[in-house]
This record gives structure tokens, C-alpha cells and sequence, in this order.
């Protein structure tokens, strides 16, 4: 057994409906190893259901896995947008979302989250951004204004397979992940930490000075 299965083996065990959608993420869509998977799930939802979030923002959908485990959190009557720019994925993620309890409390969108996030007008509680890595300081530059006060963020794959502290490493994503780290990291209105959960969660938390 090694150290991973190990640590999945003594998590809580994910709900059915995300069984059925990890065994059809698999079976039916391309760079399926790109869902967040059973523990980090279960990291999500913990997180959703410390916070008790009544809007969530998610950047980033693929099948839905990741928004599912953090509607567990939601507060009643609570809604979590989130976003995805490939339309070839509405079909399977509509489904996945409709064969789960918390179908009428996701709003999915289509499109580039860049167009979109800056036309959303409400605040949240909790973030989690899981889209185009080069893009993800452009991301936080459009969502700080719409952070409620001890918001919550959760940016997915900072550690980029171990090559943000590899100086020979110099692709766009790498050097724009080093870039996003730094950025959270030197902003006194954040408190941060970077958990070293498959390939990296930056967690930070918005207290404004």
C-alpha cells in the first residue's frame, strides 16, 4: 500500500452520485486525472462546511466533481456559480450536476471566466480557482473587490508538479504560478498557507487592512 492509498483509505468516503461521476468522468472524457478526486474532494467540502458559505465562486468546472463537494457547505438557500470555458463539457456537466441533491443550487457558465467575472455582481464567501494557470493572477485581480470580509480562497495546482522551484522551468504556466504564489503571499490583506495536497492548494484568507 503506499502513502496515498493509505491516506484515501482513511478519509470519509465520498457520496454515490460522486462515485457514479468519478467512474464516468473516466470512462467518457479526455485527461480525466485532471478531477479533483476523492481526498482533495473531501477537502473541499470540509472547508465548504467549516465556512458555511452562502456564495461560492468556482473557476474551472470539468465534470463538476470539485463544485458538488463544495455545495456540501452551502448555507440553505445558498448558490455556487461556477464557470468553464469548454462548451464540449456543458452536456456531461449538466447531467452530473442534475444527478446530485444540489442541482437547483448551481448556476454553470459557459465561457471565458476572464469575460465573465468581471460582469458578476455579488460578493463570496468562499473561491476556488482551478482554471488556465497562466491566467490566475488576472483572476485574483478581478475577485479581490468581490471578497466578503474572512473570505475564503482555495487556488488549485501552485506547486505545478514541483516546477515552480525549479529555475530551469520556464513555461508560461510555471513562471505565471510562481508569479500568483508570490502575489498572495506579499499581500498584506491576505493570510496564507500552501497545503502540499496532490500538486498544491494555495489557501488564503481575505482580512482587509
Amino acid at each position: 500500500m503506499t502513502i496515498d492509498e493509505y491516506i484515501e483509505a482513511h478519509c470519509t468516503e465520498e457520496p454515490e452520485y460522486l462515485k457514479v461521476l468519478r467512474r464516468n468522468t473516466f470512462v467518457k472524457v479526455l485527461y480525466p486525472q485532471m478531477l479533483c478526486g476523492h481526498v482533495q474532494g473531501r477537502f473541499l467540502a470540509m472547508i465548504s462546511r467549516l465556512k458555511r458559505p452562502a456564495h461560492i465562486l468556482e473557476i474551472g468546472t470539468f465534470t463538476g466533481y470539485s463544485a458538488l463537494c463544495l455545495c456540501e457547505g452551502l448555507k440553505e438557500g445558498g448558490k455556487l456559480i461556477t464557470i468553464e470555458i469548454n462548451d464540449e463539457l456543458e452536456e456531461i456537466v449538466r447531467q452530473n450536476f442534475e444527478q446530485s441533491p444540489f442541482a437547483s443550487q448551481i448556476d454553470l457558465v459557459i465561457g471565458n471566466a476572464l469575460d465573465i467575472l468581471p460582469n458578476l455582481n455579488q460578493t463570496f464567501d468562499l473561491v476556488f480557482i482551478d482554471g488556465h494557470k497562466p491566467e490566475y493572477c488576472e483572476y485574483l485581480k478581478i475577485i479581490k473587490p468581490k471578497l466578503n470580509h474572512g473570505a475564503v480562497i482555495l487556488a488549485d495546482n501552485v506547486l505545478w508538479y514541483g516546477k515552480v522551484i525549479d529555475n530551469k522551468e520556464n513555461d508560461a504556466s510555471t513562471v505565471a504560478l510562481r508569479h500568483f504564489n508570490d502575489m498572495v503571499h506579499n499581500d498584506s490583506d491576505f493570510e496564507n498557507i500552501i497545503i502540499p495536497l496532490r500538486d498544491g492548494i494555495m489557501m488564503f484568507q481575505y482580512f482587509p487592512k
